[in-house]
């Protein structure tokens, strides 16, 4: 199983509306053919592994390289899915944008109007806290601006959301499953693969971080008067610290931080979660209260990066040649064909798909 993280370069301009339309009829006749092959929960499997999902894109008739094909095919699902969620027990909110914003009120929308046997909180905390993870506890240099959040009606998700570096125009995707997330705090990625490690990262939800994580709530307790003198002296003694350290010290301001340690002086966190999901707690309030575990108290941090391809029908910007539109609307008509006839019965043409995949094992 393999859930992580991808890299990819940013790409400006739209998906053409005929090229989207067909995206989500294809996209439509894919999710259906796997839903009733593997169940819905199968489908999460495929979307949280970063290879299938750009694979997916690929077929798709996107770019195989775009960040664009995280918005694109994600948007095409939630499109193709829509209206169809209570018939595959299979549903799609968020977005890009503020349309991120919206998961939670989708999540309790769908919770409602098809009466799930779930508790559309605990689905809420789980996209919140993937969000607040890939945001603030792991530091990569990546702000997030699109977060895609999938579950089923028997309440297992996946998320696949997205960040932007715009000094280096480059993205990354992030890859969530429910089965592969024992715990949120440590290792919360099942593997995670890269072309490229950053050089400087902290990683709050590494083995490594395990005793700063214990530390962290405690040192979060203590008054804000007394973090702030303490992030001022290191401040002052910044040509003391390793080169990573002058980087983290140069963006803090100890006076501004007041504030944000109010918050959780006032609210006492218990532990890491805790204090992850505390109102006002970021990046940097996260970033302080590491530089006081690890220089103060001396724990160690983890600052690696934990980051470690198919075309059907041709690519958006014509490579590496433009998208072929008959054999893009052949292959949709074959797979709404499979549907239709897998629900009366007739499996031919998927058993014919299983004898094509045992013939060309390496293909996704």
């Amino acid at each position: 199983m393999r859930t992580g993280i991808t890299n990819l370069p940013l790409h400006h301009g739209r998906c053409p509306p005929w090229l989207f339309e067909k995206m989500v009829e294809l996209a439509r006749a894919i999710v259906e053919l796997l839903v009733l092959e593997e169940g819905a929960e199968g489908v999460l499997r495929r979307l949280s592994d970063p290879f299938w999902f750009q694979s997916l894109g690929c077929v798709l008739g996107f770019d195989w390289h775009s960040s664009g094909v995280t918005t694109t095919v994600c948007g095409a699902l939630k499109e193709a899915l829509r209206h169809r969620e209570g018939e595959l027990g299979l549903f799609v909110c968020g977005g890009k944008g503020t349309a991120g914003f919206k998961t939670p009120e989708e999540i309790c929308r769908h919770a409602e109007r098809y009466s799930l046997k779930v508790d559309p909180e605990k689905l809420v905390r789980a996209s919140r806290l993937a969000a607040k993870i890939d945001q603030s506890a792991l530091q990569d240099g990546y702000e997030l601006y699109h977060h895609t959040f999938f579950f089923t009606s028997s309440g297992e998700w996946a998320v696949v959301q997205q960040g932007m570096n715009t000094e280096r125009r480059e993205a990354r995707r992030y890859h969530w499953l429910s089965f592969a997330c024992p715990d949120f705090a440590e290792e919360p990625h099942a593997a995670i693969c890269s072309e490229r490690r950053e050089e400087f990262v902290l990683n709050l939800v590494a083995r490594e971080s395990r005793t700063a994580r214990d530390l962290l709530p405690e040192i979060a307790r203590e008054q804000p008067e007394k973090l702030v003198k303490w992030l001022s002296g290191l401040k002052e003694k910044v040509l003391d610290l390793p080169r990573r350290h002058q980087l983290w010290l140069s963006d803090l301001n100890p006076r501004r931080l007041k504030t944000v340690f109010l918050h959780t002086y006032e609210r006492l966190p218990a532990d890491f979660l805790s204090l992850l999901e505390t109102p006002g707690i970021g990046a940097q309030g996260l970033r302080a209260l590491s530089l006081i575990a690890e220089l103060v108290y001396g724990t160690p941090l983890s600052y690696c990066d934990p980051a470690r391809f198919a075309f059907a029908h041709g690519g958006k910007d014509g490579h590496p040649y433009p998208v072929d539109r008959v054999t893009m609307v052949h292959s949709i008509q074959v797979l709404s064909r499979a549907v239709e006839r897998a629900k009366l019965g007739i499996n031919d043409k998927r058993e014919a798909l299983r004898r094509l995949a045992h013939i060309f094992p390496d293909l996704p």
